[in-house]
């Protein structure tokens, strides 16, 4: 199966220099596929001299409008058709490619997904859902941003969709999915969260009841179900906390020379630590519930978070999650899930 990924190469603090980089570097690592690279076609060119790489895995297609972070969603979408953004957005749609990169704006990347791409059948919305580390592994935080305010029956959808992906990607077999709360018990919550808690205990996927924040690192649960803001939020967090305990270990082993033996000790343990729990090395974010593969990068991605991004959506697309996602929401009653009352 030989892929084609369409790449942003203009969306991002970082591009096209580090876009650019990260695909060569991508090619140079995995057989398989294609880069279709979106952009200014002199500048990306410009970043591909005298770089080794099969250039026949490399197609450039011209855009020639730019979409910025102050750019308004909807405004963008009508008036920068033909934007690197956009244009991934419609190839997307019209099926000329099989996944679609992006480390530009998100929220017209996130509306251009919905209002373009379109939803798979029976999605009421979609949602972001980034891969974080834990003891036990892989764990995914569902919805991180696309829907700040959800309903019951999102909740419900969000854990579908998660548990599709984790068992699929990530060969877990029946993934435990938790709902996010202030405590364990069934009674804690707003009214929107204990609604959602009795949805999910009477659905058939593993669900195990309310979890906390801590339970996410501490490798209890495999999936959090959650709205956007909190979810967000505690991506944010984790990922401050990450930055903050690599900070700290380096200015502890360097500031004497007991340390600095102490390192040269656990240098590779604490290499590996780091790469658990560097963004850059968990690459993009997928956006779970578009009728298509769309992946989210940091808007200030290097060409590392760029190049594992390619290497993950290969092996998403690939793995035919997709179909999966689509035929398990083909078997729910949608009048049931406009109505709010799941039958699963």
């Amino acid at each position: 199966m030989f892929l084609r990924i369409l790449v942003d190469a203009m969306g991002g603090d970082n591009a096209p220099k580090e876009i650019v980089k990260g695909c060569i570097e991508a090619i140079n690592e995995k057989d398989g596929f294609e880069l279709e690279l979106l952009g200014d076609p002199k500048k990306i060119e410009k970043c591909l001299k005298n770089k080794t790489f099969d250039r026949s895995r490399v197609i450039i297609t011209a855009t020639y409008d730019e979409v910025t972070n102050t750019d308004k969603p909807t405004e963008a979408i009508r008036k920068k058709q033909k934007s690197s953004l956009i244009v991934g957005i419609k190839k997307i749609k019209s099926k000329n490619a099989d996944v679609f990169i992006s480390a530009g704006s998100t929220g017209v990347l996130l509306a251009g997904s919905l209002l373009i791409a379109g939803r798979i059948k029976g999605v009421l919305r979609p949602a972001l859902a980034p891969i974080v580390p834990s003891l036990n592994g892989p764990a995914m935080i569902i919805d991180a941003g696309m829907n700040t305010q959800a309903k019951p029956i999102n909740y419900l959808q969000f854990a579908i969709m998660g548990t599709e992906y984790m068992k699929y990607m990530h060969d877990i077999e029946n993934p435990r999915v938790g709902l996010i709360n202030v405590g364990t018990e069934s009674t804690k919550g707003n009214e929107i969260v204990k609604s959602a808690y009795e949805i999910l205990k009477s659905s058939d996927i593993n669900f195990i009841g309310n979890v906390e924040g801590r339970d996410i690192p501490e490798g209890n649960v495999d999936i959090v179900v959650c709205d956007g803001f909190v979810g967000n939020t505690m991506l944010k967090v984790m990922e401050g906390t990450g930055h903050y305990l690599m900070h700290n270990l380096k200015h502890i082993y360097s500031s004497s020379l007991a340390g600095k033996l102490g390192y040269l000790l656990i240098k590779r343990d604490l290499k590996k630590l780091k790469r658990q729990i560097d963004p850059e090395e968990i690459g993009g974010t997928p956006i779970l519930g578009i009728n298509g593969l769309v992946y989210k990068c940091h808007g200030n991605s290097k060409s590392k978070a760029i190049k594992n991004t390619i290497l993950k959506a290969c092996d998403f697309a690939s793995k035919n999650i997709m179909e999966h996602m689509n035929y398990r929401f083909s078997q729910i009653n949608t009048t049931h899930i406009e109505t709010g009352k799941a039958a699963l």
